[in-house]
């Protein structure tokens, strides 16, 4: 699938030094100064790549056509499937993950 250039910076997801899952430790909003701390983990469709999360916008811009989606990216949808099946299996990969670590916390 081709990679466009995102302008913003990519959130990291894992830790740079033993790449553990990082966790959200502090909310704060820049109009009033609040702010919050805790330990939040990342949303789902936070934890994928840059490249998986602009598909998964694509796709819903494009009401869910894998039709549209290969002519969007100028391939064929066998290639568009086979990205959206590979897209799956790692978010269900990311669940199990979160649900055995959720287990271990108990």
């Amino acid at each position: 699938m081709e990679k466009k250039t995102n302008k913003l910076r990519e959130q990291p997801v894992n830790c740079p030094s033993c790449h553990s899952v990082l966790k959200v430790a502090r909310l704060a909003c820049d109009h009033c100064g609040t702010a919050v701390e805790g330990d939040f983990p990342l949303p789902l469709l936070s934890c994928l790549d840059v490249e998986d999360q602009a598909f998964v916008v694509s796709f819903i811009r494009s009401s869910g056509s894998l039709k549209e989606m290969a002519q969007k990216y100028g391939v064929s949808y066998p290639t568009v499937r086979n990205k959206l099946d590979a897209l799956i299996e790692k978010l269900r990969a990311l669940d199990a993950l979160n649900e055995s670590k959720g287990a271990e916390g108990e």
